[in-house]
C-alpha cells in the first residue's frame, strides 16, 4: 500500500441488540446439561433474540442510524453501502438495498458480502480497497448483521448454547496517510467446508429436497444450522495466530507491537486460549461474548463499538481485528487508530 496518498480509518461505529434476553437458564429448558456446563465450555451466559417484525435488514438500519449520528457526516455523504450477513431479509434482493432505502440514500453502491462470521472484517478491507481505488468514494458504510434465532434448533446443543441476534455498523472515512488500515491478510483451509454449514434455502438443498424424488432425506433435516464444535476450535487455534501475524508482516509491524485487539466473538475460551498462544494479556482486548452471545458478522464490531464506548482504545495505538468464518476462512487486519479530529 506505499502507492497510496490518503488512508482510510474508522470515523464512527454503532449497534443494535435486540430486545429479548435467553439466559442459560431459560435454554437449558430445552437441553439435557445444567446452565454451568454452558458457561465451562463456551463462557456464554446469555442470547439475544428478534422480537416480531424485526429483520436483518430492520436491525443493521438502526445499527448504521447509531454510527451516522456520532460521525459528522450526513446520510447523503455516504457514498459505499456492504452489509455482511449470511442470514439476510430473503437469499436477494441485497440486504444493503434495503438498508439504502431506509436510509434514503442517492448515490451509493451496494453490495453485501457472506463470508459468515469473518465478513464484517472482510467488508471492512473490500470498503478500504474501493476507497483507495475510486477517489469519489469519500464514506462507506459496513454492517454486519443477523438473525442467527431463526436457524437454531434450540435442542441442539452444538449451535443454541452460542449463536445471537444483533447488527454492527462502521463509518470508514479517508484520513492522513499515517493512520487507518495498514493491511490485511485472508487464508482459506476448505478441508472442514462441511463442519459448520445452513443447508436449507440453497440450490442443492431445493434440488436433492423438492425436485428430486428421493425423499430419504427429510427436508426438516436440512432447516437448522449444524456446527461440528471440535472442529471449529481446531481450526480457529491452529490457523487464526498464523493469520494474525502474516497480516502484520503485510502492515510492517511486529506482533509484539499491537497495543489492542478485537476478536470475532465466537467463545470465550477461545478468544483466551489465543491471546495466551500469541503472548498478549486480556487487558490488551476487549471481550463481549459472555454478555452477548456469538452474533456472526456482527460480533466484531459490537464488541469495537463497546470498547471505544468505554475508551479501551487510543489515538495513535495499532489496534488488530481477527476473525474466522465457516468454510473455514480467516482474516486479520491492522490499522492505526486516528481520533475524529485525525480525519
Amino acid at each position: 500500500m506505499d502507492h497510496i496518498k490518503t488512508g482510510v480509518n474508522i470515523l464512527a461505529t454503532g449497534q443494535y441488540l435486540p430486545t429479548l434476553i435467553e439466559t442459560n437458564e431459560e435454554l437449558c429448558k430445552n437441553l439435557n446439561i445444567d446452565p454451568s456446563w454452558i458457561i465451562d465450555k463456551t463462557g456464554i451466559t446469555c442470547r439475544y433474540k428478534v422480537a416480531d417484525g424485526e429483520t436483518c435488514s430492520s436491525m443493521a438500519t438502526q445499527a448504521a442510524l447509531q454510527a451516522i449520528n456520532k460521525s459528522n457526516i450526513s446520510i447523503d455523504d455516504i457514498n459505499l453501502i456492504i452489509v455482511c450477513t449470511f442470514s439476510g431479509d430473503y437469499i436477494f434482493p441485497a440486504v444493503s438495498a434495503k438498508v439504502h432505502f431506509n436510509l434514503k440514500c442517492k448515490d451509493t453502491q451496494i453490495f453485501d458480502i457472506q463470508v459468515n462470521c469473518c465478513g464484517l472484517l472482510t467488508g471492512l478491507t473490500v470498503a478500504s480497497e474501493r476507497m483507495f481505488n475510486d477517489s469519489d468514494i469519500k464514506n462507506a458504510l459496513v454492517i454486519g448483521s443477523e438473525v442467527n434465532s431463526k436457524y437454531i434448533n434450540n435442542c441442539d446443543i452444538n449451535t443454541s448454547v452460542y449463536m445471537s441476534d444483533g447488527a454492527s455498523a462502521i463509518i470508514l472515512s479517508r484520513c492522513t496517510d499515517y493512520y487507518g488500515i495498514l493491511g490485511s491478510y485472508f487464508f482459506t483451509d476448505s478441508t472442514n467446508y462441511e463442519a459448520v454449514r445452513m443447508r436449507n434455502g440453497g440450490s442443492e438443498y431445493r434440488l436433492n429436497n423438492i425436485i428430486s424424488s428421493d425423499t430419504s432425506n427429510s427436508p426438516n433435516s436440512f432447516e437448522f444450522m449444524e456446527m461440528n464444535g471440535i472442529a471449529t476450535w481446531k481450526q480457529a487455534i491452529t490457523h487464526l495466530p498464523k493469520t494474525i501475524t502474516k497480516a502484520c508482516l503485510k502492515s510492517n509491524v511486529k506482533v509484539t507491537d499491537i497495543d489492542f485487539i478485537i476478536f470475532h466473538q465466537a467463545n470465550l475460551n477461545m478468544i483466551q486460549y489465543i491471546l495466551k498462544k500469541m503472548g498478549f494479556n486480556e487487558n490488551q482486548s476487549y471481550i463481549n461474548v459472555d454478555k452477548i452471545g456469538n452474533t456472526g458478522s456482527a460480533s466484531l464490531g459490537i464488541a469495537l463499538d463497546e470498547a471505544l464506548n468505554n475508551n479501551l482504545i487510543k489515538n495513535g495505538q495499532l489496534v488488530l481485528f481477527a476473525a474466522v468464518g465457516a468454510g473455514f476462512t480467516f482474516g486479520a487486519s491492522v490499522w492505526r487508530w486516528g481520533d475524529k479530529h485525525d480525519i
